[in-house]
């Protein structure tokens, strides 16, 4: 299976992006093919809201998303050319980053071939809070995009109380993301 990753942290080794690189060997190790996108520092543009796109391309901004002269090179390919996409954000005031949400705004140019693809797709975030209601509104926007764009949910890594590198590298959740690559086993 081909999985793209899109981290969404501005820190480059922060604490979401150690739990993806978690990730990416266990599902490496399974033999996956995975291709990492750092969406964080990609030159992309938010959406305009102008619909010239008509749900289903060309978006008219000409930038890393890619355009139909950029077929093969944009993040846009890089998606419909996989299987599965897992979304890594860190928590940000109870939502993903904005430079996640940017990507994912993006989508709107090419809804239709995401919708009927019915990829898998996974969720990987960190927070440094650990309250039982630390995820509760980044949950409830993935689960409302899986159902959007006709996604197939094979799961979550939440890791609470994961505020730093050094504390995300000595908790559970690294052991957890692994055994969650792993997992894809069954999803070859």
């Amino acid at each position: 299976m081909k999985i793209v990753v899109l981290t969404g942290s501005p820190q480059k080794q922060g604490s979401s992006n150690l739990l993806a690189k978690q990730f990416i060997k266990g599902a490496q190790e399974t033999g996956h093919i995975v291709s990492t996108i750092d969406v964080a520092h990609a030159n992309v543009s938010p959406c305009l809201g102008c619909i010239n796109c008509g749900f289903n391309g060309p978006c008219i901004q000409k930038d890393e998303m890619g355009s139909e002269k950029s077929a093969l090179h944009g993040i846009k390919s890089e998606i419909l050319n996989a299987d599965m996409i897992v979304f890594v954000t860190p928590l940000y005031y109870y939502g993903m980053s904005s430079q996640l949400k940017i990507i994912i705004d993006r989508f709107c140019a090419f809804n239709g071939d995401i919708q009927r693809k019915h990829m898998k797709s996974a969720l990987i975030s960190t927070a440094w809070n650990a309250d039982s209601w630390t995820f509760e509104a980044l949950e409830t926007h993935y689960k409302t995009l899986v159902r959007y764009l006709n996604f197939i949910d094979l799961g979550t890594i939440l890791g609470k109380g994961c505020g730093t590198p050094y504390m995300t590298a000595n908790s559970n959740y690294m052991d957890l993301a692994y055994k969650f690559g792993k997992s894809m086993r069954g999803n070859l």
